[in-house]
């Protein structure tokens, strides 16, 4: 019995053991459910756009490869299009749709993530892995088959990309999902991580505490950036919904052609949110090669008719630097974070060592700054690496912000609002406190 763990015990006491199946057999089927229902969230608008006579070649064949094509590139596939110039001498051109829409990403995540807890309620902590990699040999056979059959002329797909890139969000969401049922990491594969922090020396417990504390300073710090820099981007879209509404009006595309219009582009929702957390930092991003959208001005050369590029900025921006304030401002919010946290004992380990206070406080602070605003700004760099992609052909092959100039400048802005933050959190600590006793004093009264 000792090899129970809490999850499993959980799943006894509610009656649900899962399906009387081996586990490696059980994981393939949740796996074929998945795929199965992102299959038919990809199929569904294109159903209505051929139904209302959308497309301009309706053979049924042609619309299923499009539809496996759409899904492999939900799952981050890249597809290597190939066209023709028109003219005389026509040349083949070639290029790679590699955009992927983020938000529709999410929908395989959450079925993996529903699947993760479910095979972990059905699961030992020593067997999870039958489960594991039962469901994820399949959703790649599932890739892999989508790629062969919807291979053409004009569109390649390399057939192990096709069976490995699907399985970056299924396995990502469903490792997440079943941590979530088993409550903790060290449930989940096995290990007491307790037991072996605790055999390590107390310097490196504290090295530990710090370093790991720092790390989460920056994702809050991130994460703050972010959701500004989403209601900044809200507020943008607001502002120009009268040219929004007068691109929808030029399209013409009918109410279904219109809705699939919409909903193609809230997939793109999440990308967009990146892009505005990397114009706010002043590395802005591309919107085709050579061009350029950032705080200090906008440069780009014609743009395709998608209702949501009428709402970028345009021209010199008398003040856009005043955006640069933002990573700033949640860099103050992780700094006051680490505060709170408590784990500061580099600056503990420095006071030992030195007896100028005013060096040690300035010197533990910039360190802080510094290792939380990396953190920030290698987070930004994986986001920014994960929402830029290309188009495919002509122009915009560069859509997005660049990776390394993203993190670079994130890292800078979190890392000083970090500085200020932590230097300020002792006041900000104590206004709340004298705000908290205002308040026990009134009702007391």
């Amino acid at each position: 019995m000792a090899r129970w763990t809490t999850m499993k015990l959980r799943a006894d006491q509610t009656g649900d053991r899962g399906l009387p199946m081996p586990l490696w057999l059980q994981g393939g089927l949740e796996s074929a459910q998945a795929a199965i229902i992102s299959a038919l969230a990809v199929v569904a608008p294109i159903a209505a756009v051929w139904a209302t006579s959308g497309f301009r070649d309706s053979q049924f064949d042609v619309l299923a490869r499009l539809a496996g094509q759409a899904w492999l590139v939900v799952h981050g596939v890249p597809l290597y299009l190939a066209a023709v110039a028109g003219g005389a001498a026509a040349k083949p051109e070639t290029g790679t749709l590699s955009l992927i829409p983020l938000g529709l990403t999410l929908i395989p995540f959450l079925l993996a993530w529903r699947a993760g807890r479910r095979l972990a309620r059905a699961s030992y902590t020593d067997q999870l892995w039958q489960a594991l990699l039962g469901s994820w040999l399949v959703y790649a056979a599932f890739g892999m088959a989508t790629g062969f059959v919807c291979r053409t002329d004009d569109v390649e797909v390399y057939l192990w990309w096709a069976a490995l890139f699907p399985l970056a969000p299924f396995a990502l969401g469903m490792v997440i999902g079943a941590r979530r049922e088993a409550g903790s990491w060290s449930r989940l594969i096995g290990v007491d991580a307790v037991d072996w922090i605790a055999r390590t020396s107390q310097h490196s417990r504290w090295a530990g505490s710090y370093l790991a504390s720092a790390a989460k300073a920056g994702f809050v710090a991130l994460m703050a950036a972010l959701a500004l820099s989403s209601a900044l981007l809200a507020v943008d879209l607001f502002i120009h919904w009268n040219l929004v509404v007068a691109v929808y009006e030029g399209l013409d595309a009918g109410a279904m052609g219109g809705a699939v219009l919409t909903i193609a582009q809230l997939g793109f929702i999440p990308n967009l949110a990146v892009f505005a957390l990397a114009w706010v930092s002043g590395s802005g991003f591309a919107l085709g090669v050579g061009s350029q959208v950032g705080p200090l001005g906008t440069a780009v050369g014609p743009l395709p008719s998608i209702p949501v590029l009428a709402a970028i900025p345009a021209g010199p921006l008398d003040y856009g630097s005043v955006a640069l304030v933002v990573p700033v401002l949640a860099g103050v919010l992780g700094g006051w974070w680490f505060l709170r946290e408590g784990e500061n004992h580099f600056d503990e380990w420095l006071s030992i060592k030195v007896r100028f206070r005013w060096f040690t406080a300035a010197a533990s602070t910039v360190v802080l700054g510094i290792i939380t605003g990396t953190s920030a700004g290698v987070l930004a760099g994986v986001l920014a690496w994960i929402a830029h992609g290309s188009a495919g052909l002509g122009r915009l092959t560069d859509i997005g912000p660049n990776p390394l100039w993203t993190a670079a400048w994130v890292a800078a802005d979190t890392g000083l609002g970090v500085i200020i933050g932590y230097a300020a959190g002792p006041w900000l600590e104590r206004r709340q406190q004298l705000r908290e006793a205002d308040l026990g004093t009134a009702l007391g009264k």
